[in-house]
């Protein structure tokens, strides 16, 4: 039971030399900062998802994500970046260190409920 919510949630993220790339789809605007849980897109990815409160404007809402991320992981903004979808909804967020650092974190973050 757990396994199969563990599997399909750890897809959220990948494990990369280096770090850990998570996946995210960022709601900005969204009235608090919060990460909300794993999802399934409708193309079956599955993302982290994330609100700010800071808008789309001027990378404000990705500078809110790195430190939504950072303070998540309980790791250093330096230690974060968007990789990727800097200007989309569903991005790719690094997260620079020892993986195993992150892994925990992850997975608490993610439904168990399978």
């Amino acid at each position: 039971m757990d396994e199969g919510g563990a599997e399909k949630a750890s897809s959220a993220w990948a494990i990369e030399s280096g770090g850990v790339a998570v996946y995210v789809r960022l709601t900005p605007k969204g009235g608090r900062d919060a990460v909300e849980g794993v999802e399934t897109l409708a193309d079956g990815r599955s993302v982290l998802k994330a609100r700010v409160r800071a808008a789309p404007e001027n990378g404000r809402a990705n500078t809110a994500l790195i430190a939504l991320i950072a303070s998540t992981l309980r790791t250093p903004k330096s230690a974060v970046s968007i990789r990727a979808g800097a200007t989309s909804r569903v991005k790719t967020v690094f997260v620079a260190g020892a993986p195993a650092l992150y892994l925990d974190a992850l997975a608490k973050l993610a439904p168990t409920n399978g």
